[in-house]
């Protein structure tokens, strides 16, 4: 971890605290004044992403407004199917996703979320109808062995990974979401037929199959494969546990293509939620140079608000020769997941 990063994070969260604090002080007298009940500021977050990367930032939350936070944990994909299930009668207030394709999957069940919110994070990391923001920027690499490869070795072109000569040196997880929302936007940048001749490319180089992708870093580090698809931040965890020496590095692609498309895990407002305001205060948190700061120091992801400080062991993200994809459109993951089914990669 990048002590300086860490060290901000710390000063601006102990600012945040002071600051909203007054602002939850003055809210709770209004509330003692109506008689409002403690029970009213409960928040229900349904939340894709793992209790390990978020749950410091919620008790923050809880530490400033006073407030108490509910969060049902799971994959983005089935906490969708779940909402879609329950409909207007879900408990949710909040849907906390890894991916813009699990909001969309949800987008009529979303509320629009107020200008003030929005102008937090650069156009192109909401939604174009409103309904979602990103709070953070995930970026696709290809990780390799440092043993075995330099960058100079790799291609420009994640595409060419489908050639035979990568035939048993490749290793991914094809259950996992974010690889899934990487091949939606391949089928958007690339189209059908050619994103399915990739498919099958990667298939006949018998690549070694992984759960997920903690598990891929960890083989690249080993030398169990050579290269593996994954989100950046999973080898700078490995970095900061086992230091310098292990033995594998990130590489962003050097042409504009889906193979190092900037992804977002991202929130949304339910419309059916009772509880909006605080709903939108924890999505404000989350957005603040606070929460953006936590996002980059402790998760080693890109901060979307530009008043916080980006982790310096990230390439710049205007650095990241990045396809220009609508994240809004990315939301056909079942024609994905039937696509990879189609080549095999899934059963």
């Amino acid at each position: 971890m990048d002590k300086s990063v860490a060290s901000l994070w710390r000063v601006v969260v102990t600012v945040a605290l002071i600051s909203v604090l007054v602002v939850a002080a003055i809210s709770c007298a209004a509330g003692d004044e109506s008689g409002e009940s403690d029970d009213s500021k409960s928040l229900v977050v349904y939340s894709g992403r793992s209790e390990s990367l978020i749950a410091p930032l919620i008790t923050d939350f809880e530490e400033v407004t006073g407030a108490k936070v509910e969060v049902n944990y799971g994959s983005t994909g089935p906490l969708a199917a779940t909402l879609l299930e329950e409909g207007d009668n879900s408990p949710a207030d909040v849907f906390f996703a890894q991916d813009p394709g699990g909001l969309g999957a949800v987008d009529s069940l979303l509320a629009e979320l107020p200008a003030d919110i929005l102008s937090s994070v650069p156009d192109w990391a909401q939604d174009p109808e409103n309904k979602w923001v990103g709070t953070s920027g995930r970026a696709r690499v290809i990780v390799y062995n440092t043993d075995m490869l330099t960058e100079a070795d790799l291609p420009d072109s994640i595409e060419d990974f489908a050639k035979p000569e990568w035939k048993g040196r490749i290793g991914w997880p094809p259950t996992n979401g974010s690889l899934h929302a990487m091949i939606t936007a391949m089928r958007q940048e690339w189209g059908e037929d050619r994103t399915k001749a990739w498919l099958e490319g990667i298939v006949a180089n018998e690549p070694k199959i992984y759960a997920k992708n903690t598990p891929t870093v960890a083989a690249a580090g080993a030398g169990e494969i050579e290269v593996g698809f994954v989100n950046h931040y999973y080898l700078h965890r490995f970095i900061a546990e086992e230091g310098e020496s292990f033995a594998a590095r990130n590489y962003y692609t050097r042409a504009a293509d889906p193979g190092s498309v900037v992804l977002v895990a991202g929130v949304g407002l339910l419309e059916e939620s009772d509880n909006k305001d605080l709903a939108e205060q924890f999505i404000k948190f989350l957005l603040s140079a606070s929460g953006q700061q936590y996002f980059a120091s402790q998760t080693y992801e890109f901060p979307l608000n530009e008043n916080a400080k980006p982790n310096n062991l990230l390439p710049a993200l205007e650095e990241i020769t990045k396809p220009s994809i609508d994240l809004g459109d990315l939301i056909d993951l079942a024609g994905t997941q039937d696509l990879l089914r189609e080549v095999g990669a899934l059963p």
